[in-house]
């Protein structure tokens, strides 16, 4: 009995009341004449394709530097490593990963930038944040039209100008991770061992960075600046290399969405990618002060099954279409109570 009150204490009862939920969304599938086995396989690829964003907020609340709310700013460096990829024609898991070292010097600058604006800006870094990530995207909306690209697979129109809103990666790097060592289980259940296996990398090299020496005393920063800072420890430093890496890991994050969704989304597409990572590691038992990667794993896993299981079984059960509605609902339902609990804490 003290186990499951320690397991329920340490646990707490909204993330299982949600997992509970989400498992009573499985267990209706029978019922909701819904493909158990394609439900899981739609959850576990939504898993993988969103996991490395929401590892992206890992970095930032260890150092001090709160949620990344500008994670729109690493995305950028993602899609403009795909764009150019798709640009020069490279194809294949060659392309993807061309596509990271493209995206890479964009999301080194950029996040050396936005960390050192958020150094001015202590306790003030999520607020600052936000805004950073909607300017971001509002100023490449202007860029998209006139950067110089080429390739008739993504211009406006034959002999146009400006990137079109809506990229398709197929022929370049669609499903590289996805196909690789994939798995097929019955009719229709399906698992990405291979986007699985590059989220696994992603976590090991984060894990083993915050047990180097760099790692341990951007920990310290994040947990007792003043003192991080009279053990000869470089403060800023240290924060601007966690808004590095997170910007970074935001970049690549984006790009194995791109592989598995099938297509780029310029322009808007970025503006709200922020919030459902940021729900997702809240959820899953990060604070805006500590997160680690079981956070990650658990959170993404949550959020994401009941962003895909609800909209499927209810509109089942209703016989009526309303999958987008629900969706919607679902999602700003988790993200508004992730934030606003997380917020009353921290306060």
């Amino acid at each position: 009995m003290d186990r499951i009150r320690e397991f329920i204490a340490e646990t707490g009862w909204p993330r299982i009341i949600i997992a509970l939920f989400l498992l009573s969304l499985f267990l209706a599938t029978p019922a909701a004449r819904v493909r158990l086995d394609s439900s899981i396989s739609d959850t576990l690829i939504r898993f993988g394709m969103n996991g490395v964003l929401v590892l992206a907020m890992v970095p930032m609340i260890q150092s001090g530097c709160g949620l990344n709310f500008g994670l729109p700013l690493g995305i950028v460096a993602g899609l403009l490593g795909g764009v150019i990829t798709i640009e020069i024609g490279l194809s294949g898991f060659v392309a993807f990963l061309a596509a990271i070292a493209f995206a890479t010097p964009f999301a080194v600058v950029f996040g050396w930038g936005y960390g050192r604006l958020l150094n001015r800006v202590k306790g003030s870094e999520m607020m600052i944040a936000t805004y950073v990530g909607f300017s971001s995207v509002a100023f490449m909306c202007m860029m998209w039209l006139l950067l110089p690209f080429k390739s008739p697979n993504m211009i406006w129109g034959y002999g146009g100008t400006g990137l079109r809103t809506t990229i398709s990666v197929e022929g370049y790097y669609l499903w590289v991770l996805n196909d690789f060592l994939a798995l097929r289980i019955g009719e229709d259940l399906r698992v990405p061992v291979g986007m699985f296996l590059f989220f696994a990398l992603m976590c090991l090299l984060v894990w083993s960075f915050f047990r180097t020496k760099t790692g341990t005393a951007l920990t310290a920063v994040g947990s007792n600046p003043e003192y991080a800072r009279a053990s000869g420890i470089d403060v800023d430093r240290m924060r601007t290399i966690s808004v590095i890496l997170s910007t970074w890991l935001g970049a690549v994050g984006i790009l194995v969405y791109q592989q598995s969704f099938g297509f780029i989304q310029l322009y808007m597409g970025p503006f709200y990618m922020a919030f459902p990572a940021v729900a997702a590691i809240l959820i899953g038992g990060a604070s805006v002060h500590k997160a680690d990667i079981p956070n990650v794993l658990v959170g993404t896993f949550l959020f994401q099954g009941i962003l895909t299981m609800t909209p499927s079984v209810m509109n089942s059960l209703i016989q009526t279409d309303m999958s987008e509605v629900i969706r919607i609902v679902v999602s700003n339902g988790m993200i508004l109570y992730a934030l606003t609990r997380k917020t009353r804490r921290a306060s």
